[in-house]
């Protein structure tokens, strides 16, 4: 037997300004309007970040991918692995850290 969430159903009415307005603001946060209208209602605020300039951190992260894939397949061959490229993983993941931090810290955000 299928099972049905049960939902409540409530109409709202907007004036076609105000419609506009909510179309805006939910297109400024790349929202649906439903979803919008939504989450404004239950949480009474939206923070969106704008992740346009994550590039530079999504590149930093494939070079520490590579390196971590590169010594385990090492370490697999020779069921070994050397403590200086342990130390290595280590800076790298590091470095990227504080990346991500900067890079977080610096973010905009929009509160819609």
């Amino acid at each position: 037997m299928r099972k049905y969430k049960q939902v409540q159903r409530k109409e709202i009415v907007y004036s076609l300004d105000e419609w506009k307005l909510i179309e805006d603001r939910a297109a400024s946060v790349l929202m649906k309007t439903g979803t919008f209208i939504k989450r404004m209602s239950l949480d009474g605020h939206i923070t969106y970040f704008n992740m346009s300039e994550v590039g530079e951190v999504m590149k930093a992260l494939r070079i520490i991918g590579a390196n971590i894939n590169q010594i385990a397949k090492k370490a697999n061959e020779i069921n070994s692995i050397y403590a200086k490229d342990i130390e290595k993983l280590r800076k790298e993941n590091e470095e990227i850290c504080h990346t991500l931090n900067q890079f977080l810290s610096a973010l905009p955000s929009i509160a819609a």
